[in-house]
């Protein structure tokens, strides 16, 4: 009984470290990194939005935020620099759900000349008829998850190589884009009062990384630059089975859709809706100011919540 026993374990484990997903607590030789297999988050299904109804919706506001993951209450979403055998970074996440599993579609800045900075979710990368195999397809999941650069080639001797007019040959050298070089998120969400349950609800629609900029020569410049956005909701599907870590419990840890569905990131307000269609900072240029008028339109929903109440 106990040698059938024993090899229903190690066949589970097998089975968890060949084609599973790496948040289980086993190494990719099979081993198991703890007392049990962690199998609650990585199986757990997700949980429905409440019905609406646009009846019911009494008021609503599509709002913009920033999540800096330099700032303490992020860190859970910018660690682990490299991907654990039990969690990962949600950088490492999104691009597992792209590139190797292929449930998510990436929505590019930049098409047909215009940019979308908002996420309007006009430029799906998609590969044609399926066929995640397809040359240009591959070549621009690259341009997304690599960033390239020129360096000098390097010959079997460890020299330069130089060419007939005594110029250092260029190569173009692929470089992964990884964890540790995203510096914040851009979220687009709804927030609205839905009088059939009675409450102020809110729903994130997408989600974009950004990345720090590079030149071609891999240098690192000013600035940052948007990546890709994201359909919150297609992601939800990908974020449930992946740890996020807890700071003061190992066995009660919670999904990276926990985390969003509970508001448990630090951000701020970037831009609202309104009719000139601008950010804060476009006429807030002051950084301390562009903070207060954020904090002003979080004040103002509030209000408006309040005053729901009284209609």
């Amino acid at each position: 009984m106990k040698t059938k026993i024993l090899g229903i374990v190690m066949m589970l484990i097998g089975s968890l470290a060949f084609g599973q997903l790496s948040s289980t607590g086993v190494s990719p030789s099979g081993v198991l990194d703890g007392v049990y297999i962690q199998q609650h988050i990585p199986t757990k299904k997700v949980v429905s939005y409440a019905s609406l109804r646009e009846a019911d919706v009494m008021w609503s506001k599509r709002i913009w935020r920033t999540i800096d993951v330099q700032q303490k209450l992020n860190f859970p979403l910018f660690y682990p620099e490299a991907p654990l055998t039990d969690r990962m970074a949600l950088w490492d996440v999104i691009k597992y759900g792209i590139e190797t599993e292929g449930s998510l579609t990436p929505y590019e800045i930049i098409g047909d000349g215009k940019y979308d900075f908002d996420g309007e979710f006009l430029y799906p990368l998609l590969p044609p008829n399926g066929n995640t195999k397809d040359e240009v397809y591959r070549e621009s999941l690259d341009a997304i998850f690599y960033s390239t650069s020129e360096v000098e080639k390097i010959g079997d001797d460890g020299e330069p190589v130089f060419d007939l007019e005594g110029d250092p040959e260029m190569i173009k050298s692929k470089k992964a884009v990884t964890a540790d070089q995203i510096v914040k998120y851009l979220v687009k969400e709804d927030w609205f009062f839905d009088k059939q349950r009675s409450v102020m609800d809110v729903r994130i629609i997408g989600i974009c990384p950004v990345i720090k900029q590079f030149d071609e020569n891999g240098d690192l410049k000013e600035g940052v630059k948007p990546l890709f956005w994201l359909y919150f909701p297609e992601c939800r599907y990908v974020f449930q089975n992946y740890f996020v870590y807890n700071r003061q419990n190992d066995a009660q840890r919670m999904s990276f859709d926990d985390l969003f569905w509970k508001r448990m990131f630090a951000s701020f307000i970037h831009k609202e809706s309104n009719v000139y269609d601008r950010d804060v900072k476009i006429y807030e240029q002051n950084g301390i100011k562009a903070l207060l008028q954020s904090e002003k339109i979080k004040n103002e929903m509030l209000l408006i919540e309040h005053d729901l109440w009284h209609l």
